[in-house]
């Protein structure tokens, strides 16, 4: 797939801060003249939001993970063709927080060897893959810790304890090495304005 804009998302474990970094993101960026759109994974648009109920809620052994995996993947495909590619198309700005590389990691390793049915799935009906993913690096007792503090209904994969975000965290990271050229790894220990100082000036640079 082919578009004028350019789609930048954020990964990282749960509690890592990326949500806010991409909020901040497309608020710099909007104040700089840019036509930015800022959405997130599962959810976007209207089918992809109710299915981001059926996973994001519940126990946490209410679905299989080959039926996350299908789960997620309706979910993008309905966010791709009804909110990420007509705003590429329009020469957007794309940040969503979480794509599909969340689903690599959290679906794709949590509870088995699972990578290769994403990668698949992914292949045959996303097709797109983000010019820019910044990896927030957050050590997973705080993140685990801050995840856990929103007390919110959508705890379903905190709910899994703080040795998945371990998991997860490794799997980021190696993910982060296999696409080095797409992901930057940017440490999320810091205090909120400097994580932000360096994702504008990461995002900056490539969009010159």
């Amino acid at each position: 797939m082919t578009s004028k804009g350019f789609f930048i998302t954020f990964e990282g474990i749960d509690g890592s801060g990326k949500s806010t970094q991409a909020k901040l993101l497309a608020e710099t960026l909007g104040k700089h003249g840019h036509d930015v759109l800022l959405t997130r994974e599962p959810g976007g648009s209207t089918g992809a939001e109710q299915i981001r109920a059926l996973v994001l809620e519940g126990d946490p052994d209410r679905w299989s993970a080959e039926t996350e995996i299908l789960l997620f993947t309706a979910a993008r495909r309905d966010h791709m063709e009804n909110a990420i590619l007509p705003a590429l198309q329009k020469g957007q700005i794309v940040i969503c927080d979480r794509f599909a590389d969340s689903t690599r990691m959290y679906q794709g390793l949590s509870r088995g060897d699972l990578r290769g049915l994403v990668d698949t799935l992914t292949e045959l009906m996303i097709q797109q893959e983000p010019d820019l993913t910044l990896l927030i690096d957050m050590d997973p007792n705080t993140g685990h810790s801050r995840a856990k503090a929103r007390a919110n209904k959508e705890e379903r994969f905190e709910d899994f304890g703080v040795s998945l975000q371990e998991n997860m965290r490794d799997g980021f990271i190696k993910l982060a090495e296999e696409f080095s050229t797409r992901i930057h790894v940017i440490d999320g220990n810091q205090d909120i304005n400097s994580v932000q100082t360096i994702v504008f000036d990461l995002v900056k640079g490539v969009l010159k």
